[in-house]
């Protein structure tokens, strides 16, 4: 134990520490608690300038409550920064995040439980399951991000490797492992992974990146190019128009579906899109849509509720894709 009076000088932020850590709306002090929790931490105090220190804290915005039972007076803190259902609802988001590693997500939740008493902090250490969940495994994925908002804030360049796996589950990097070189815009969550919209100087053009297959990110002394083709960019729209973040030829497709499809159309399209409806039973709407594998195979799990009908090439290609997956099953067309 601490000799009483070693730490005089830090004893308000004892006094702070013991509240935060030792008291909420189910946990209370004496003030003789309060006393001896000091005097473990080497302060001296007594009731008498105690209660000064209790209307300082105050004044300094610190929500001390003294709450009178019986004879008795008990001391706890009331309001904080973020009340408890608030962490939990960001633990919740911490711990079932694709894009943030087991261990990252460990540390984030360890500091989100010292921002309430040690009894709250128990609540927050719970497990949250969802079914198919796999987490990342670049452990870097949080400097990128740091990295690329940099970037962007000081209008530069960045460099970076970039991987996709292989089939000995190894880490493969593409371009042969050459660098590449984009003018980062615009970082962005979709289906629980960050990424990065950025403009290809070599290419020409706007292209994704996931930030977690992003590796060994570098700033470059080269200011961002492709200024005009982003001004140009719809976000919500390029967004919205692609699934599963893979890309394809941006297109405006025309679906029929039943009227009881209208939520998942609205869901995934939002709610701009026009309804038109074509019967009792069937709408019609306009969506754009980067068509791909992705996309057919998003309208194929939703089976004869819904159809493209139009353009024409696009109807083209899901009849192919049919055709070639009934191919891959052995089914003659």
């Amino acid at each position: 134990m601490k000799r009483n009076g070693e730490h005089q000088k830090l004893k308000m932020l004892y006094l702070m520490k013991i509240f935060y850590e030792d008291t909420d709306d189910s946990n209370f002090l004496t003030m003789q608690e309060i006393i001896q929790k000091l005097e473990e931490n080497g302060v001296m105090a007594d009731r008498k300038t105690l209660y000064v220190d209790f209307d300082e804290l105050r004044g300094f915005g610190v929500d001390i409550i003294m709450e009178k039972i019986g004879r008795n007076s008990y001391y706890h803190i009331g309001s904080r920064n973020f009340e408890l259902p608030e962490l939990k609802l960001l633990v919740d988001a911490v711990q079932s995040a694709r894009g943030i590693t087991n261990k990252k997500s460990g540390e984030l939740i360890k500091k989100l439980e010292g921002m309430v008493s040690k009894y709250e902090a128990k609540q927050l250490n719970r497990q949250v399951f969802i079914s198919g969940r796999v987490k990342t495994m670049n452990e870097s994925v949080y400097y990128n991000i740091d990295s690329i908002h940099e970037a962007i804030s000081t209008d530069r360049q960045i460099k970076f490797k970039y991987y996709k796996w292989d089939l000995q589950k190894k880490m493969k990097l593409r371009k042969e492992g050459d660098w590449f070189q984009v003018s980062p815009w615009v970082l962005f969550w979709d289906n629980e992974y960050y990424y990065l919209i950025a403009y290809d100087p070599y290419e020409e053009k706007i292209k994704h990146y996931r930030v977690d297959k992003m590796l060994k990110i570098a700033l470059v002394d080269e200011k961002r190019n492709g200024k005009e083709e982003f001004k140009k960019l719809d976000i919500t729209r390029y967004t919205k128009s692609l699934f599963g973040m893979f890309g394809g030829e941006e297109t405006k497709v025309t679906l029929e579906a039943e009227n009881s499809l209208v939520n998942v159309i609205i869901d995934r399209f939002g709610k701009d899109i026009t309804i038109k409806p074509v019967d009792e039973d069937h709408f019609q709407t306009v969506v754009n849509v980067s068509v791909s594998s992705q996309f057919l195979g998003w309208i194929m799990a939703l089976g004869d509720r819904i159809k493209i009908v139009d353009p024409d090439e696009v109807v083209e290609q899901m009849k192919s894709e049919i055709i070639r997956l009934m191919n891959q099953y052995g089914i003659k067309a």
